[in-house]
Formats: structure tokens, sequence, C-alpha cells
């Protein structure tokens, strides 16, 4: 259970808090796991205040509750001294520390205590850099692209839409494993295939078993139950029910390949029965073949593996292959599942002009960084450490490429041979990992100095004045990145938890990717206009310290949001 004593700072919190107290509802503090910048709750509090974000407002206002709430909830819109007193004085686990506020012509704005937010934050900053929710369960991230159909596919097979639900399987797994959940992903693939080594270039390290391995027993489980389930139909009724596409069948698929007698069952009688919501109307009789039942086997077999009782299974499948998944997920129903099954569906990958398999695209993109890398550095680009550093810009190039758009929606792709990937201005990941680069480099310079006598040691936080901390950016980069991180990673259980009864789910897993390019945008602004290493003057540095303090927990921060896209930080560039 989660100590609502040691709670850190949250924007949800303090949003709950401030409605409460202006509202004068009873009790003061948010109840924890609210969605930062999600849904809201049953009384909609949030909606009576505003997080401000841009560099303007921060200037003056932390948070803003507008003239048209005043004058909704007091006459003439005027604060009574009571409420405003309540308001000021509102507190409680994680609720951020107001230091003033007053009426304006855009309504009560409030200022949040600067200095004794930096001291909680900074000093205690692995509280804001993970998940500040525990959610425990099984989660099977399933990956119907990868299933044979009937061979296995090979890089020149996968196609950009496939490689774009892999990318988004591996990411999500590694968001939810953060939460506390266990997590399976399927199907499992033979070691050392082409498509195996071929997703590690990308830093996907996909779960794979010894050639020859095989589920013959529990394939068979499952053809019994399916031959002995109540949905089964007999031939004639089978007729009358064919889904769309079963009218293409041949006679081939009356037996299976080992003789024995075909079954169909009525997925639609499966739907009904079930009382489940969000599936095509379109599903009818379904015959089954050897393929559906080995991908079934597959994911019962990891189900089976968990030792936590499983929360759910998502199907993570492109739009023309959602279908097909619901097939899959209303046979296993019939086979006896009782797990609760959720589609994430992704759009369309879209090359205009041009139709690139996966493995052009990242030879395309990996050509493009060589060339980038050159014409800004020169010569330096040759060798072993410039090899790695390409390929790893590469990776970062195609996941933000293909995960920084919603998964419902298309992506767009540039594939022409002149455009792509560029070292300068805000483009995705190339950009953050420059980005990122930069504070491992700022660093070393600081260390560098220490070890000349030059600077001495950063002190504890607790000895370090954090008032010094005047500079605009100082606090967009505290009030907007390190301070709502934890809740963003909270968002993805939180949605899966919170489903719904539709076959669909929406998880966000854009969010990430977009928060860092936002991040760095607003770093790169920053440093640029500020110099962190200032002169070795005593009187200077505690201003220094709490600057390096800041840049220490944003370094951290993108350590840990990379690790989630399974992309290793840069040393330099």
């Amino acid at each position: 259970m989660e100590n609502t004593e040691e709670l850190p700072f949250r924007i949800s919190s303090t949003v709950k808090a401030l409605s409460s107290a202006l509202r004068g509802e009873p009790g003061t503090v948010a109840e924890a796991g609210s969605l930062y910048g999600g849904g809201r709750g049953a009384s909609e509090p949030e909606k009576l205040w505003f997080k401000e974000s841009s560099a303007k407002n921060l200037r003056n206002r932390d948070f803003l509750s507008p003239t048209t709430v005043l004058t909704t909830l007091f006459a003439d819109g005027q604060v009574p001294p009571h409420v405003m007193d309540r308001v000021l004085s509102a507190g409680g686990s994680g609720v951020l520390p107001i230091a003033g506020g007053e009426v304006i012509g855009e309504g009560l704005r409030l200022r949040v205590d600067h200095a004794v937010t930096f001291r909680d934050v900074l000093c205690g900053t692995s509280r804001y850099i993970q998940p500040s929710c525990k959610q425990q369960g099984g989660v099977v991230l399933n990956c119907p692209a990868l299933y044979p159909r009937p061979s296995l596919l090979t890089p020149d097979t996968l196609t950009l839409g496939q490689l774009r639900t892999v990318l988004l399987a591996d990411h999500l797994g590694a968001l939810l494993q953060r939460q506390g959940y266990s997590i399976s992903r399927c199907p499992v693939l033979p070691e050392d295939c082409e498509i195996v080594v071929f997703l590690k270039l990308l830093g996907v390290d996909w779960p794979t078993v010894s050639v020859g391995s095989n589920n013959v027993e529990r394939e068979e489980e499952l053809w019994q139950a399916l031959q002995n389930s109540p949905y089964r139909e007999e031939e004639e009724e089978a007729e009358r029910g064919k889904s769309r596409g079963e009218e293409q069948e041949t006679e081939t698929n009356e037996r299976r390949g080992d003789g024995k007698v075909a079954v169909k069952i009525n997925l639609k009688r499966v739907l009904e029965k079930n009382r489940l919501q969000g599936y095509d109307p379109n599903l009818g009789t379904y015959t089954v073949q050897r393929d559906s039942v080995s991908q079934l086997a597959q994911l019962q077999k990891a189900v089976m593996g968990f030792q936590v009782p499983v929360a759910a299974v998502v199907h993570v499948t492109s739009c023309q292959d959602e279908f097909r998944q619901q097939q899959m997920a209303m046979l296993w129903r019939a086979g006896g599942a009782t797990f609760t099954q959720k589609h994430l569906v992704c759009g369309p990958v879209k090359t205009p002009g041009s139709q690139l398999s996966a493995t052009q695209y990242i030879q395309l993109r990996r050509v493009q960084m060589k060339e980038a890398s050159e014409m800004k550095y020169g010569a330096h680009v040759e060798g072993q450490a410039w090899d790695d550093i390409i390929k790893v810009m590469t990776s970062a190039t195609v996941r933000f490429e293909l995960l920084s758009t919603a998964h419902t929606s298309p992506v767009t792709l540039d594939v022409q041979r002149e455009g792509g990937v560029s070292t300068k201005g805000p483009r995705g990941g190339v950009f953050v990992m420059y980005n990122c680069a930069r504070l491992h480099t700022l660093f070393n310079s600081y260390e560098r100095a220490v070890e000349q006598g030059l600077y001495p040691k950063i002190p504890d936080g607790s000895q370090l004045d954090f008032s010094a901390l005047k500079e605009e950016g100082e606090w967009l980069l505290l009030f907007n990145y390190l301070i709502p991180f934890s809740e963003l990673l909270d968002q993805s259980g939180q949605a899966l938890e919170q489903g719904g009864e539709g076959a669909r789910v929406s998880l966000r897993t854009e969010q990430v990717c977009r928060f860092l390019v936002s991040l760095s945008k607003d770093f790169s602004s920053y440093y640029n206009r500020v110099h962190v290493l200032g002169e070795p003057m005593p009187h200077l540095f505690n201003q220094m310290f709490c600057r390096l303090q800041l840049l220490s927990a944003l370094r951290e921060l993108y350590h840990y949001a990379l690790d989630t896209l399974h992309i290793p930080p840069i040393p330099q560039l």
C-alpha cells in the first residue's frame, strides 16, 4: 500500500486540494493515482484550476482559477476572504506549498514557494523519477505481426506497420514493468532467427526459445477444448453463419493437415453470450486452423507462466490485422479462456512516393544519420566508436518517428533520399539524444575542473540555498518536467486498469517521446542562455551547485525515460 505520508509533490494532488478549498468541500487532499493531465473525477474539480506551463505565464503565476470559474462560484466573482485563506493554506500529502495569491483580471492566480519546492525535489530526486503508483498483476503483450504466416517473418518481409507494433509493444512492456506489472511477450521466437537479430539492432530484446521447442501438448488440449466447445457448429449451421473471408475457404480446409476433422466455431455466439462490446459485428463462423491453435497455445503458455493474477492480455496489432486478431480473441474464449483481452490498434505507416520494407527504411535512416554526422563532425566520423553512435542514433530516430504519434493515428514518414534526419533543430530522436549528450559533457567538464582544483565537490543538497535559482528556465524545467514525470509514467498502467468494457484500449504510448522532445527544446533554450560553470569564485559556488543539482536530476530523468525506449544514452556528440 502506498505511503501517503511521504508522497512527493504532485500536480494532480495540488489541483484537487486547491479545488476542494475553493469549493469549500471537506478535505483538501487529492486521492493518489490521478492521471496528470488526464481524465476527471466524478465531480471534475480539476476544471476549477489550471496549471500554467508557458514561460510567459510562469513569470507571475503557477496556477490560475479563471474569472469564469469565480463568477460561477461567487457573487460578482469576488472571492470571500475566508475562501482565500482556505486556498492559500491548502496543504496535505503531495500538495505543493503555496507562497501567495491574489485576484487579477484573468482570475485568481497562485504562486508556489519555489525555493521550498526546489529543495524537496532536488534533495529527493529518485522519488520523482519513477512511477508514483505501483500496480500488480501479469500482462501479456501479444504481437500478432511476429507469428509465422505460414513461415516466419524476415527483415525483408516485415512491413513498417508491423515494425511499429513491435516497437510499441516493446516500449509498453518497459513502461508497465516499471509500474510493477509482470510482463510476458508473445510470440516466443526461435533463437538466432533473422528477425530476432534484426530487432536487436533496434534495441528490442524479444524472448526466444531453442530451435525445435514446441507446444504440442498444449495445442492438443486446445483442439480438444474447441472440439467440445458449446460454440462449435455442425456443418449445416456453419454454412449459414460464415464470417467474411470464409467464402474463399477451399475443400482442403475441411480437414486439418494431420487428417483430423475441421472444427468450426460460431464467434458471433461467443461474442453475444459473453456480452462483449466493441467487436466487429461481422464476426461469424470461423474454421479453426493449425496456425490459430499454435498462436493460442503460445498465449495459453504465457498466462499460465505468471506467479501473479493475470491483469490483461493486450493484443498490439495493426489496423489491417485487427479483424483477424478479434477472431483469435473470440476463438480463445470459445476454448475456455476468461482473461481480460484488449486490442491496442495501431494506425498505418505511410511513405508517400515510395514503398519500403522495414529493412530498407532503417538502412536509409542509417545512411542519412552517417551523412549528417560527417557534415557536422567531418573526418572524425570513423571507427567502432562512431559506428556504435550511429547505430544508437539510428535506433533513436526510428523509435521517435514511429512512437511519437498517438498509436491510433497514422504515421507519415519522409523517406526521400534528400530528406530524413538532421543533427540540428528540434527533430525528434536526434535532438533528444544531442541534448542528453550535452548534459554528459557538462558534468565531464565539471569533474575535470574538480580534479584540477578549480571547483569543490557538490555539497549535500541540505547545505544549499535554492533561492539562488531565479532564472525563469530553471523553474520551468522543474515545474513542467521533473515534478510531473512520475505521473506521466503512471498513465499507461492506469489507462489499462480503467480501460472500460470495449474491445479497444488507448494507452497514450506517445507521451514519453513527446515529453522528451518538449523537455529538450526547453533545456536547449536554457542551456544556450545560461553559463552553468561560472568563474571559480566562492561567492558564486552556491548558485552553480544549485544549477548542477537541477541538471543532474534532468540527466537522471533523460536516462530513465530513454531506458523505457531501450535507447542507451550517448556520452558525447
